[in-house]
């Protein structure tokens, strides 16, 4: 009996190893395999060849404001959405009018969230703070908050490129007044243009958040790591009406339960039954 379970035991791995081969051979056949693997139900309008390994990470959240509308939480999170920061603020003067909808929106549905700032460069980073500190809530089980620091050319009032190092001020006095505020160190979002100007070469101990929808983030940012990968503006998720930005957490499952538990989202029992977990990736 001994050896008749022995012979079917070896004949079960090898089957598997073979269907586990397999797969591996489709998924790099058709470029697409792991996205239908790790997230079947997501797509993209207009996918890029040069973001194909953002697919290859099995933690994928969205960034949304205003512009995606009334949003169905449950449907975003039964597509597998393991987190979204949302836009709050912006300048001094400026909340997003949907933010306190998606907060709550978000909450109810399980889905962890984090509120994201807009930096805008002819305001003073005080009255930045301030305002960022007014309308986003102390909630224990948020994520950590987010800075974004990018040029603002799109804008009328605004438009003009501040000095860099008059720049960098502000983003230390922001990320002082969101680290008070929330308790949890910000993460930094940017991209290629305002990195190569104002970030490139100067050690920043935050997490990034890097934007990079056409090649992978170390192609285009010189020594700079990161946390998240904003690898397409053109996703569709069920549950949101329209494109929505997706992203790629830089680790596995279990990592993503210990970065949870660690800033508070979730508590160290439910992390550490993740981790008893055995993982898929």
């Amino acid at each position: 009996m001994k050896t008749v379970f022995a012979k079917t035991t070896s004949l079960l791995k090898a089957s598997l190893l073979g269907f586990g081969l397999s797969l591996a051979v489709s998924a790099c056949s058709t470029g697409n395999g792991f996205e239908a693997s790790y997230h079947p139900l997501k797509s993209d309008t207009k996918p890029h060849p040069g973001v194909a390994k953002a697919h290859r990470y099995p933690i994928h959240g969205i960034d949304i404001s205003k512009w995606q509308g009334d949003i169905d939480w449950a449907e975003v999170k039964r597509a597998g959405t393991a987190f979204v920061y949302m836009k709050a603020t912006e300048g001094g003067d400026h909340l997003d009018e949907r933010f306190k909808a998606n907060w709550e929106g978000a909450r109810a549905a399980g889905l962890p969230r984090g509120a994201y700032h807009f930096m805008f460069w002819c305001r003073s980073a005080e009255e930045q703070a301030s305002w960022f500190k007014q309308n986003v809530p102390r909630d224990a089980d948020a994520l950590p908050p987010v800075l974004d620091v990018e040029w603002n050319g799109h804008s009328k009032t605004c438009p003009k490129r501040i000095d860099p190092e008059l720049a960098r001020q502000k983003i230390a006095i922001m990320l002082k007044a969101m680290t008070e505020h929330t308790g949890k160190k910000p993460v930094i979002y940017t991209d290629i243009p305002f990195h190569a100007d104002v970030l490139e070469g100067h050690s920043i101990d935050n997490d990034f958040w890097l934007r990079s929808v056409a090649a992978e983030p170390h192609e285009k940012y010189n020594a700079r790591g990161w946390k998240i990968w904003q690898f397409t503006t053109t996703g569709r998720v069920p549950g949101i009406k329209g494109a929505v930005d997706r992203n790629a957490y830089a680790g596995t499952r279990k990592d993503w339960a210990r970065y949870l538990a660690l800033n508070g989202v979730i508590s160290r029992q439910v992390a550490l039954a993740e981790e008893a977990m055995p993982d898929s990736e």
